[in-house]
Order: C-alpha cells, then sequence, then structure tokens
C-alpha cells in the first residue's frame, strides 16, 4: 500500500483538496481532526494536557485557543505538549492503516499539515503539496472568524515557506485556479501514482509524528 503525504500551508485549500481525494474512493487520515478528537470529552490528550499545561482544559475538553496562547512561540512548551500527542496520534494513524489495508486499498493520502517541518515526509511513497497565490492565501485565511494579521504572521512563522514545499513536492495541486482545475490535477495525480510499481516494503511502524496544532 502505498502512502502519500498531502501537505500545504495555512489557508492553500489542502482540506479541500482532501475531499476530491476522498471522491475517488482514496482513504484520508486527517491528522488535525485526530488531534481534535484526543483533544475531545474523553479524548486520551485530556488529562495529560492538563497536568501539562494547568487550565486549558475547560469543560472537560482542551480549549484549543488557550493551549495555542500558551504554546506559539514558545519551543519548549510545543515540545513537550508534542511529546504527548505524537505518540496518541501515532496509534490512531495505525489503526486507519490496518482498517485500510483490509479493506484492500492500494495508496491512502495522510493529510498532515506540518509534513515537511517534522520530517515526516521521509516516511512517504510520495508528497503532494497544496499551493495558492500568496494574495489569494491570505485573503482566504484573514476572511477566517477570530483570525487577524498578527495571528497569520505568526502561523506562517511555524510553517516552512510554499516556495520550498513546492519545490520539495512530488506533485503540486494549484487551487488558485478554481475547484475544476485541481479537481482535474487530483485525478492525473492519481492517474500517475497508480501507473508506478507499488512497494514491496510492509507498512511497518509508521507512526508519522505531525504537530499537535493546538488551533489555528
Amino acid at each position: 500500500m502505498r502512502l502519500i503525504g498531502l501537505t500545504g500551508s495555512i489557508g492553500m485549500g489542502k482540506s479541500t483538496t482532501a475531499a476530491m481525494f476522498r471522491e475517488h474512493g482514496v482513504p484520508v487520515y486527517d491528522a488535525d481532526a485526530a488531534v481534535h478528537d484526543l483533544y475531545d470529552v474523553g479524548g486520551a490528550a485530556v488529562g495529560p494536557v492538563g497536568e501539562a499545561f494547568p487550565g486549558v482544559v475547560q469543560g472537560g475538553a482542551v480549549d484549543r485557543e488557550l493551549l495555542r496562547q500558551r504554546v506559539l512561540g514558545d519551543p519548549e512548551a510545543l515540545k513537550r505538549l508534542n511529546a504527548i500527542v505524537h505518540p496518541l496520534v501515532g496509534q490512531d494513524r495505525l489503526g486507519f492503516f490496518a482498517e485500510a489495508e483490509a479493506k484492500g486499498a492500494d495508496l491512502v493520502v495522510l493529510d498532515i499539515p506540518l509534513l515537511y517541518e517534522t520530517g515526516g515526509d521521509a516516511r512517504m511513497d510520495a508528497v503532494v503539496v497544496v499551493s495558492a497565490p500568496a494574495r489569494m492565501q491570505r485573503e482566504r485565511v484573514l476572511a477566517r472568524p477570530g483570525m487577524t494579521p498578527d495571528r497569520f504572521d505568526a502561523i506562517l512563522a511555524q510553517q516552512m515557506a510554499d516556495a520550498e514545499k513546492r519545490t520539495r513536492a512530488h506533485y503540486v495541486v494549484d487551487t488558485g485556479q478554481g475547484l475544476d482545475h485541481a479537481r482535474a490535477q487530483v485525478t492525473e495525480i492519481l492517474k500517475a501514482l497508480r501507473n508506478v510499481p507499488r512497494p514491496d516494503a510492509p507498512i511497518g511502524d509508521l507512526a508519522v509524528e505531525d504537530s499537535a496544532k493546538p488551533g489555528h
């Protein structure tokens, strides 16, 4: 089973692109959604995160905005958070792999926002980067509720530059030219991937690390 990393900076249209892969019947693992579940009421990360960052648990769930305020700009705090969340996400991801293999999937997409930043691309068979013009990216992000220019700039500072991601990618999906264009690109990428012989190596322990993403 081939592992395809899907990544891109904030506001580039990665979630929309992931949905296009799902339209083709490709299993997609959403790392951010997994973290949301871990932070929600009853989630496995609630207790450990609450102990490490007192005050961020509200109503039995991790308040992502409070957590973001605690770790943004503090590398040591983010390191402590990732040490809690990474293993839990890894366990969840391995369960996803097992289910996809049982269904006979020939490839899966791993939607990981900080794939390059955490070195997870080394474990992928190919990486797809979602991109758009910087002006469009900024317009999209600043239109989000609660987003400010300063917060946007702080998030960008934690992410690899879009130009470098595009250079390192095996494939690029440009969402700046409309949904139909992006959808056609996804179709062509899947054709190209399926024309490459499948790897013989087993998945093994591919608990690829992603940032705990306290909140955007």
